[in-house]
């Protein structure tokens, strides 16, 4: 929410009810038990029927490629604590090395944190990002209640700063493996259209909202919409 450049007598009072809105939108009990309790339900459901996915995924990461099974990375979490968010490697063991060594792939890569075309993806791993298989180890990340089902991109540190003013608004909330953005187009978009997105999140979010999005990000999924 912005307050108005122009000073009117309510400039204070207007400012006070945002501020008030926003430490509502934080801090309302009943939205964080109810979304919990979902993310616990719909976690620990997936993550025990899934297992044998999870079993078949790991044998094919293994066997397609020398390297570990899961890839992790610290990203920020609500308040701005960092924690290990994971994935099943779809790259070769040296990605960051070789992103390092390529001036072009970092300067493309600085611009919209990926790749459009990214050389380091092995021809397995092309697969499991294609039908976003290699984000379902972040339903650990969920029940741990590190991330939620539904909330902004789970970004990494030095992202932060991209996000301006609306940085601290940003970890409010817990990022999440689902969300506006990953129903609008998701890799198709610039980085300014994600933070516009993650910032509508975080204003409208509500339980309704979150499982109108929830079900819109499986069908994505399943379309295979915008995933690279």
């Amino acid at each position: 929410m912005s307050s108005s450049a122009i000073s009117t007598p309510h400039s204070h009072s207007s400012a006070a009810a945002t501020a008030a809105a926003d430490v509502d939108l934080a801090y309302d009990w009943r939205y964080e038990i109810s979304k919990r309790a979902l993310d616990v339900a719909v976690s620990l459901t997936s993550l025990l029927v899934l297992l044998p996915l999870f079993l078949a995924i790991g044998l094919g990461v293994k066997l397609s490629s020398k390297g570990p099974i899961f890839f992790r990375q610290r990203r920020l979490g609500r308040g701005g604590r960092t924690f290990w968010c994971f994935k099943f490697r779809t790259m070769v063991p040296d990605a960051e090395a070789l992103l390092a060594n390529c001036q072009d792939m970092l300067a493309q890569f600085d611009e919209n944190y990926k790749l459009t075309h990214d050389p380091r993806v092995t021809r397995f791993g092309a697969f499991l990002r294609k039908t976003s298989l290699d984000e379902i180890p972040q339903l650990w990340n969920v029940l741990r209640g590190e991330m939620s089902l539904i909330g902004p991109r789970p970004i990494v540190p030095p992202e932060l700063s991209r996000y301006g003013n609306d940085a601290d608004r940003l970890l409010l909330v817990k990022p999440g493996l689902g969300g506006v953005w990953q129903v609008s187009g998701r890799s198709d978009t610039t980085y300014a259209q994600r933070i516009a997105m993650d910032m509508e999140y975080v204003t409208a979010r509500s339980f309704w909202f979150d499982l109108r999005l929830l079900v819109a990000t499986a069908l994505v999924v399943i379309k295979g919409r915008g995933a690279y």
